[in-house]
């Protein structure tokens, strides 16, 4: 099937073909392409950018162990700081639109190799503040630094693996941003409370992120192929050839087929050496000139996907788990120092542990385990594949999120010990981990060929909300108090959750409605 065919529609396909997972998109035959590449070079890569993925999330969120230290030695206000976290949400998620051309155009390394400088940077900065508009203006840079952890390394595993394999491995990038969101602000802790002080807190962060800028220069293949040159413009093949790639042994264990096309390219072309792997710069086949004027039209043009619902669903999904980890982290700093529990740094960092439980279960519930349901609904539905399924998974975080927000809230508010607000902030940690994978999977699942733009616009979406709500929560919080602000975002989280009852009802129709204008931006991108 054809885009051009009236049949065909984004997010619906066949998954299943005489029961057998049809591979989508289509492998070619060419050596480069790295749906053909080994399961070593596979998981390498994603293990590389999973590991900056975790990296950028710990240096994004551990200012706030230094806030202490710079308080007392600089005598730097806490609004400053909170002002520095707004800056920081408006360089992620600005950074991620101003970042996303550069991928299509010069390929995805050169924009992890200028993040994690980025960071680099930032965390220099950091670690030499002096003064209040130091600790504001290093949080821009750290913010950018983790701009490609918010769109890139999706697009970079949609290059790797499968459509039946999306959830578990978006599952797996929101572990590793959980793992950095809630152990780096743990890690920096330990590291202000001892005798390095809080300034090491940034050196670390330099040490780690310049380690990491050589592995990634030296073994981060680039993975930017061009699909179209070999298949022909086709995307749903109706026969299942007989000529296998090299498939992960999952794949292999399940009977999966391999769904080809009849390639326009080169059958014999020969593999890329070492140093065309790794070139810093991997020019598009469209590429005219530098690419300056290409990069400015494809920015403008990537602003259209906020015309898309699945976008702003998704945006204000993710987004919503990144307000109530303001809050929840705000009330740790603020509650838990002073009696009757009078944590320090480290006491409060180790609140964080309940939270990443939390989180890894949710990724399994939300990635793997989603995975194995989509399949299993393709099954009773004749083998087609709908986005939709994908999102009966949210219907339980309706009360899990909403309870444990309860939990954590009223039991700060009533000076409760353990366990009730440690098993709150597990149930938040769950939905951090599972609400956001499965909102990110659907949009993927519901337009696949936009991948990169698409999480663009859940990035600006998500940040933007998360910056103002930076401003408002300790506002907040002072006016109601812990108890009523936790019990009125409880009912906000059960609210934003059952929005997925009009995207289950109406979704289909929104992606009917929209397949032109998807079709035509997808046009219009490939030709810029």
């Amino acid at each position: 099937m054809t885009y051009d065919e009236p049949e065909y529609l984004p997010g619906t396909s066949r998954l299943l073909n005489h029961g057998e997972i049809i591979l989508t998109p289509p492998p070619t035959k060419s050596v480069n392409d790295p749906l053909n590449w080994s399961k070593y070079r596979k998981y390498w890569h994603a293990l590389l950018v999973c590991f900056l993925t975790g990296l950028t999330a710990a240096t994004s969120n551990d200012a706030g162990s230094a806030q202490f230290g710079e308080n007392v030695e600089l005598g730097i206000s806490y609004d400053a700081m909170n002002t520095g976290a707004g800056v920081l949400f408006l360089g992620i998620g600005y950074g991620t639109l101003f970042l996303s051309p550069a991928a299509w155009l010069w390929g995805r390394r050169c924009t992890y190799l200028f993040c994690i400088t980025m960071g680099l940077l930032g965390s220099i900065w950091m670690a030499k503040t002096q003064t209040t508009a130091d600790s504001i203006w290093n949080q821009l840079f750290v913010g950018i630094s983790e701009s490609c952890a918010e769109a890139n390394v999706q697009l970079s595993l949609s290059d790797l693996f499968f459509e039946h394999q999306r959830g578990t491995f978006i599952g797996v990038y929101v572990l590793a941003t959980s793992i950095g969101t809630y152990l780096g602000p743990l890690i920096a802790g330990y590291v202000a409370d001892s005798s390095l002080g809080w300034r090491w807190i940034g050196w670390l962060a330099v040490i780690i992120s310049g380690a990491t800028i050589a592995v990634i220069y030296f073994t981060l293949e680039e993975t930017m192929f061009d699909r179209p040159a070999y298949q022909g413009g086709e995307i749903y093949p109706p026969v299942v050839a007989t000529a296998e790639p090299e498939l992960g042994l999952q794949e292999k264990r399940e009977g999966v087929s391999n769904v080809v096309t009849t390639p326009t390219a080169v059958a014999d072309e020969k593999p890329k050496t070492y140093w065309q792997r790794i070139a810093l710069i991997t020019p598009a086949p469209n590429l005219i000139g530098l690419g300056f004027k290409q990069y400015f039209v494809r920015l403008m043009h990537t602003l259209r996907v906020f015309s898309f619902p699945a976008v702003i669903y998704s945006g204000l999904q993710w987004g919503a788990q990144d307000a109530w980890l303001t809050f929840y982290l705000t009330v740790e700093d603020d509650n838990w120092s002073e009696p009757p529990w009078n944590y320090g740094d480290v006491g409060v960092g180790l609140m964080n542990v309940p939270c990443l439980i939390g989180a890894v279960l949710g990724c399994l519930y939300g990635g793997y385990l989603s995975d194995v349901f989509m399949i299993w609904m393709a099954k009773r539905n004749g083998g087609i594949r709908e986005a939709e399924h994908r999102l009966w998974f949210l219907f339980p975080l309706a009360i899990i999120s909403p309870l444990g927000m309860l939990l954590f809230g009223i039991g700060t508010g009533q000076a409760w010990s353990w366990p009730g607000p440690y098993i709150g902030l597990g149930l938040i940690g769950f939905g951090w981990g599972c609400t956001g994978d499965l909102s990110m999977a659907y949009l993927m699942d519901a337009y696949p060929e936009m991948v990169l733009e698409g999480m663009v616009g859940v990035s600006v979406i998500n940040n933007s909300i998360a910056c103002v709500l930076t401003f408002t929560a300790s506002m907040w919080l002072d006016e109601q108090g812990v108890q009523n602000t936790f019990i009125v975002i409880a009912v906000l989280d059960f609210v934003f959750v059952l929005t997925t009852v009009p995207m289950m009802i109406w979704g289909k129709k929104c992606r009917q409605w929209t397949k032109a204008r998807y079709l035509e931006f997808v046009r219009i991108r490939d030709s810029l």
